[in-house]
């Protein structure tokens, strides 16, 4: 047996051992999107931090984040 082959066992092994494979993130990621900018409704992360949303109002509709964010951050 060469060492290919162990290696395939062991694989196996431990893929039997965790159980299930890697989960994806993408539902848990589009229930945090729950910053939406009000003038074109795009969602943002909640962990987005207020300069990001800033230069979005800025470049895109030439407001302050206020304007397009009134709720964030509360």
């Amino acid at each position: 047996m060469g060492n290919g082959a162990k290696a395939q066992q062991k694989r196996e092994r431990n893929a039997a051992k965790q159980g299930a494979t890697a989960k994806s993130q993408i539902k848990t990621n589009q229930a945090a999107m729950n910053i939406i900018c009000q003038t074109c409704r795009q969602t943002f992360l909640l962990t987005t931090r207020p300069p990001a949303l800033e230069e979005h109002a800025q470049n895109k509709h030439g407001k302050t984040a206020a304007e397009c964010f009134p709720n964030a951050g509360k």
